[in-house]
């Protein structure tokens, strides 16, 4: 009977409404990336450039040594978890962290053709997962703690050995080594945080989740991407590939960063205009302005005509006033 009755919710035209209505509710045309695409990157040029800063300093900080902390004898009591694969490989986390929001993106933009919200809801996307991987990976490199498993990245044979003032000497194959050295923060969790959370504040708005109707089935909506990104982080520490407090601090601030990126292109999701973004209601000002501008221009050229008009009738009909009193005159 529940199931029944949230399907039935999802059935009502409000929430259709998310993806049809809002753009027509406020009596304006749709903006498509044929008709206003080209305009909105070129004002947006220099954001984009950035983004292709933030990749270049992303790779250079995944290439560079991180801080090859001490590790003594005493410390390997909490480092000897075994080395076990990702559970969740790195190549996947573009994909559901950039890729499948991207993808809800572009459904939402053929339902409403709304360039602004496409373009700005990417943008803000890129830029919460990059400043967050140049954050994340800056903190690892500065920090380099080592993870749970370094016992056997740095001694793989299982002889461990020190040098005099009681550090270890790795004998273990050199990328382990320095992958090793990149516990701080969880690079996973704050990607899926920073992607997800961000999905999740899109989607908020879009369906008006805090729109004070009780209707908590929204709120399942909402809380799925963050429960998605949760469960990876609950893997890094599984696999034994982080400390908890590598998956706190990075979860943190993946979310921290995605929702400071998405209050730069959208208003608060519990706000009244929380459904699209600034630029979608600056353009919608800007075209009820030229609107009103239009008509005031349109009165003003028809008062000359309108003058013209009672001119030439007067005219005429002070002809006719005339040829009357010259009828009466005898004069005609």
């Amino acid at each position: 009977m529940a199931w029944r009755n949230m399907m039935s919710y999802f059935s009502l035209p409000d929430f259709r409404g998310i993806f049809q209505g809002r753009v027509r509710q406020a009596g304006m045309g749709t903006h498509t990336i044929k008709s206003h695409g080209a305009k909105l990157a070129r004002d947006h040029m220099h954001d984009w450039l950035i983004l292709l800063l933030l990749v270049v300093i992303e790779v250079i900080l995944y290439v560079i040594h991180p801080f090859y902390r001490f590790v003594g004898k005493d410390m390997m009591t909490d480092l000897k978890y075994p080395l076990k694969e990702n559970t969740v490989p790195v190549w996947t986390v573009p994909l559901y962290a950039v890729l499948l929001p991207v993808a809800v993106f572009l459904l939402v933009y053929i339902r409403r053709k709304d360039v602004y919200d496409l373009h700005h809801s990417i943008l803000g996307l890129l830029f919460s997962v990059l400043i967050t991987a140049v954050i994340t990976d800056a903190i690892k490199n500065a920090v380099g703690r080592p993870r749970p498993d370094f016992f056997w990245r740095c001694f793989p044979d299982g002889k461990d050995l020190y040098d005099r003032w009681g550090n270890v000497i790795c004998h273990g194959k050199g990328s382990d080594v320095k992958e090793g050295h990149k516990s701080f923060p969880s690079g996973h969790t704050s990607w899926s945080f920073a992607g997800l959370g961000f999905l999740s504040l899109y989607l908020s708005g879009k369906i008006k989740a805090f729109d004070r109707k009780g209707h908590v089935a929204k709120l399942c909506i909402v809380f799925l991407p963050l429960l998605a990104a949760s469960l990876v982080a609950i893997s890094r520490i599984d696999d034994y590939w982080h400390h908890w407090q590598d998956v706190f601090a990075g979860g943190l601030l993946g979310l921290v960063v995605a929702t400071f990126c998405y209050a730069q292109f959208f208003p608060p999701p519990y706000t009244d205009e929380g459904w699209g973004p600034y630029a979608y209601f600056q353009a919608l000002e800007e075209s009820r302005s030229n609107t009103n501008a239009g008509q005031s221009m349109n009165a003003l050229d028809l008062q000359p005509v309108n003058a013209h008009v009672v001119s030439q009738q007067g005219r005429q009909n002070g002809d006719d006033f005339a040829s009357l009193e010259e009828l009466e005159s005898g004069r005609m």
